[in-house]
């Protein structure tokens, strides 16, 4: 069964709808490390209607345009991507399909495929969103900014299920980001105040 993983570039404040303003500086060796971790393993890019618009209208020129960043743009267009789309037309990018019926049964299914072992979800908010209220997420990498941005959508809204997580690695680099992998899991135990007031610091010292 395939991992289903998502990456995401986000503000102290949750802001997952990236501005280049407090992105790009920020974004050096050690990050572009990270992003390159995430894209090795994957046999399909999963993408939203928003994301694949920002891929489908950037990255083929890049390939084309042949700089330092067309090796990159090439894997992106040799690997098979699946399109979150109500659109008819054409994708205009080889290797993309547009996802067919419900996300969640499609999804699953493609999780199931046994000639895919991970699915990479870059950006794509409402997808993500989509994926941890089913339960298909396995796992949530984020590259945490120094910056609170004050502004643009963030990557949890409001409602009423909680989302607990397990960190299961961190790294902090030179630009002062955080990179963050969570796992879901099982919500602890409950607990209110008179379980901890043991744990309150004392006048001592």
């Amino acid at each position: 069964m395939a991992t289903i993983v998502s990456t995401l570039f986000i503000s102290l404040d949750g802001v997952t709808e990236v501005d280049p303003e407090w992105h790009f500086p920020y974004y050096d060796e050690h990050m572009a490390n990270a992003v390159d971790e995430d894209y090795q393993e994957a046999d399909v890019l999963l993408l939203g209607r928003a994301t694949w618009d920002s891929f489908v209208g950037a990255w083929p020129d890049r390939e084309d345009a042949g700089e330092e960043d067309a090796p990159f743009a090439r894997r992106l267009g040799d690997t098979r991507k699946v399109v979150v789309s109500r659109g008819t037309g054409e994708l205009g990018w080889r290797n993309a399909q547009r996802l067919e019926g419900d996300l969640v049964e499609a999804v699953t299914a493609l999780k199931a495929d046994p000639g895919t072992r991970r699915i990479l979800v870059p950006g794509s908010i409402s997808v993500v969103r989509q994926l941890l209220d089913a339960g298909l997420l396995d796992e949530l990498r984020l590259l945490v900014h120094p910056v609170a941005a004050r502004r643009g959508k963030r990557l949890f809204d409001e409602g009423d299920a909680r989302y607990p997580l397990e960190l299961l690695r961190s790294e902090v680099f030179p630009s002062g980001v955080v990179r963050l992998i969570y796992a879901p899991t099982a919500a602890p135990a409950p607990a209110g105040y008179d379980d901890v007031k043991a744990t309150v610091p004392s006048s001592a010292g």
